[in-house]
């Protein structure tokens, strides 16, 4: 198989394009580096199953040429910058929306039909069902983040129906491990390497958060694609359980060996469109024969670790 991977310079791209690799497949990452790092690719480049084309989803013209020739697109490359979305609220919508409308074109030219859709469990807003299954209600939208997935799941859905598409859409939980770039235990980290002894947490550390590690995000990916046989294919990637941001605050002094001083932001959510309580029902993707495989607890020290042990990571972030 010939597969396309957007973002696949990214966290859990790269991961993915190495999992193809190692399964004997040919793989094209397209990334225009803007988030995506090199270093992640230092492995595929050294395949001869590997191309790298660096690009923007957003040149149309270049997007079809570069997806010519492949059998499955994996559509991994967004703008995953959900806390700050309300600073540059143009950026969802190029970058999510209109990059997948591009996709879509460039597949479409091609004859490509078969899609794997990194959508989010933030789409469910703030349910009122918890786990949450995929069958919920999509409520008023908080973010432009998951505004933006809701439309470009909208958009992938409409392409299986209209063109015969195969989707694969796939709302994850955050996702934790090697080569992870943002989010929770990045942001603690770094604000721990700055001050050992003070600690600002967003919001009022009680907020649930579920997460997943990632090569057992990869194996969910995997299952569903073969498993799942229907054009549209919309499936939970999640854990089991769920955790206080506390909890996690915790496990990573503790690691540390610190005890900083908490100070609270105060309110249920860190920031604007931030939900309190993220739980999703995996029924449908254990029903496929999945199972989680490293706990919440062990994937936040996994990643906290892989941190550590690569300094170069969170100083390219932080210089960006």
């Amino acid at each position: 198989m010939n597969y396309f991977v957007t973002g696949g310079a990214g966290f859990i791209g790269s991961n993915l394009v190495d999992r193809l690799l190692a399964a004997g497949h040919r793989v094209t990452a397209f990334d225009n580096f803007s988030t995506g790092q090199r270093p992640f690719l230092a492995d595929a480049q050294k395949n001869s199953r590997f191309a790298l084309i660096e690009g923007d989803l957003l040149d149309l013209s270049a997007l079809k040429r570069a997806v010519a020739g492949h059998d499955f697109v994996f559509h991994l490359a967004a703008n995953a910058d959900v806390r700050f979305g309300t600073n540059h609220p143009d950026r969802d919508l190029q970058q999510n929306t209109i990059a997948t409308f591009n996709v879509l074109e460039a597949m479409r030219a091609n004859g490509v039909k078969r899609i794997g859709f990194s959508s989010t469990g933030s789409v469910y807003g703030e349910p009122e069902v918890f786990p949450t299954p995929e069958t919920a209600p999509f409520p008023i939208q908080t973010s432009l983040y998951a505004a933006s997935k809701v439309a470009g799941e909208g958009l992938i859905s409409a392409y299986a129906h209209g063109f015969g598409f195969q989707a694969f859409i796939f709302r994850f939980v955050s996702i934790l491990g090697e080569r992870y770039t943002h989010g929770h235990v990045f942001d603690f980290y770094a604000k721990l390497l700055a001050n050992p002894h003070n600690i600002e947490v967003l919001g009022n550390g009680k907020q649930r958060k579920s997460y997943l590690y990632v090569q057992d995000c990869i194996d969910a990916i995997f299952t569903v694609v073969e498993k799942a046989t229907d054009p549209v294919n919309v499936v939970n990637l999640g854990a089991d359980e769920y955790c206080e941001v506390n909890d996690s605050l915790g496990w990573i002094c503790n690691r540390l060996e610190l005890n900083p001083k908490r100070t609270y932001t105060g309110g249920i959510r860190g920031w604007i469109g931030d939900s309190p309580f993220i739980f999703l029902d995996t029924a449908k993707l254990k029903s496929f024969g999945w199972r989680q495989k490293l706990s919440i607890r062990d994937a936040v020290i996994r990643t906290l670790d892989y941190l550590r042990a690569n300094p170069w990571v969170l100083e390219s972030r932080q210089a960006a």
